[in-house]
């Protein structure tokens, strides 16, 4: 029942991801030329040590399309990506508040020297201006009340997070 509702939702979700993804990438002319000289070339996300009690990503493969953007290659990913992106999954909460805070994630990126500089270049260099995007939306006094609520919830959030991964790692057994 859990994979089968996971097989309906997977693929809605990682549209609306590929979607962010283009927002952002969008947002900053170059990223959109660096990804235009590798159209056709495929990437692969590999989130490592991920948790077992989360229901199981989807395939987080992409084809970077002719315009520089990227498209989601489908539940069954690309058997033999030009690029592979490793990054530690260990702890998702984390991981996507410091995304989303503007941190670049440690990743191991393995393939395609040129294409791995480009995508390095995109992940350290654009970040997503979400009070720009908010502004456009609801006006500025509006968007500016909407991120000050947003800070104040990604800090008690992010303290939550802190807080649980401090305690499972002193109650989780040693290794052996």
């Amino acid at each position: 029942m859990l994979h089968a509702l996971n097989d309906l939702l997977a693929p809605a979700a990682m549209e609306r991801l590929t979607l962010v993804v283009n927002h952002i990438l969008g947002s900053e002319a170059a990223a959109i030329e660096r990804l235009r000289a590798h159209a056709g070339r495929t990437l692969r996300v590999v989130p490592e040590r991920w948790p077992t009690l989360l229901p199981p990503l989807p395939a987080l493969a992409f084809r970077i399309t002719p315009a520089g953007l990227v498209e989601w290659s489908g539940m069954g990913g690309v058997d033999a990506p030009d690029l592979t992106v490793r990054v530690d999954a260990s702890n998702p909460a984390r991981l996507a508040f410091s995304a989303l805070a503007g941190e670049t994630p440690a990743v191991q990126i393995d393939g395609d020297g040129q294409l791995a500089a480009d995508v390095n270049w995109l992940l350290v260099n654009l970040r997503w201006d979400v009070a720009d995007d908010l502004e456009r939306l609801f006006g500025p006094t509006a968007a500016q009340n909407l991120q000050r609520l947003g800070g104040w919830l990604a800090r008690g959030l992010r303290k939550a997070v802190h807080g649980a991964s401090a305690f499972a790692d002193r109650v989780r057994p040693p290794a052996r």
